[in-house]
């Protein structure tokens, strides 16, 4: 019975993943094309964020992803062999969805700004500030994805730090990249919207 799940999910990695894979790095690539190649994009504030989300994404996108359709189809599985690829792997995983979440809510924030009738809301909107708020969120989940390296085991044992266990499950899984950002970027969306009308 399991091994017919397993080969069902194999499946399903493959001819769904694969799909998947290609056609977000493709439309990542010509985000980022677009985004740096016309002069209006690269002196926006929104598009220089939305253009790191679409980087940030195809990293998401190899470091998730790619890594599971090369597990179905080779059998080849590097997490199992070295305990440092795998706590790397899910490091980089976490960076990279982090990032990408937090440009979506600055990208939205920025909409928002850049809508709003008060002169001093728009003063948000500038390179400067985008540039600063991408290196410093940068900084902050780099930072904040250490303890994957440290604390992260793929086998659950006694020595498994708990503590730790429970942050990534609520804190960060639920909160950080679950419902906070959903949340932002909804609110500020809306906001946006409502001040274009």
């Amino acid at each position: 019975m399991s091994t017919t799940f397993s080969f069902i999910g194999k499946q399903i990695i493959i001819y769904c993943g694969t799909p998947s894979f290609l056609s977000g790095v493709c439309g990542g690539l010509l985000n980022t094309l677009v985004l740096l190649s016309l002069q209006t994009f690269r002196d926006s504030s929104c598009a220089f964020y939305l253009t790191i989300m679409s980087i940030f994404n195809i990293g998401q996108l190899f470091t998730g992803l790619f890594l599971r359709i090369m597990i179905a189809l080779y059998d080849i599985d590097g997490t199992e062999t070295s305990l440092f690829y795998c706590k790397f792997r899910l490091y980089l995983f976490h960076v990279c969805t982090a990032i990408s979440l937090t440009c979506l809510c600055l990208a939205t924030f920025d909409q928002y700004c850049s809508t709003c009738y008060r002169s001093h809301w728009q003063q948000f909107c500038n390179i400067e500030l985008a540039q600063c708020l991408a290196i410093i969120s940068n900084i902050i989940w780099s930072l904040h994805g250490i303890p994957f390296l440290v604390y992260f085991n793929h086998i659950q044992s006694p020595s498994t730090n708990t503590i730790f266990t429970q942050y990534r499950a609520f804190v960060i899984f639920l909160g950080l990249i679950g419902y906070l950002p959903i949340t932002i970027a909804t609110l500020f969306g809306l906001m946006a919207y409502y001040n274009v009308q």
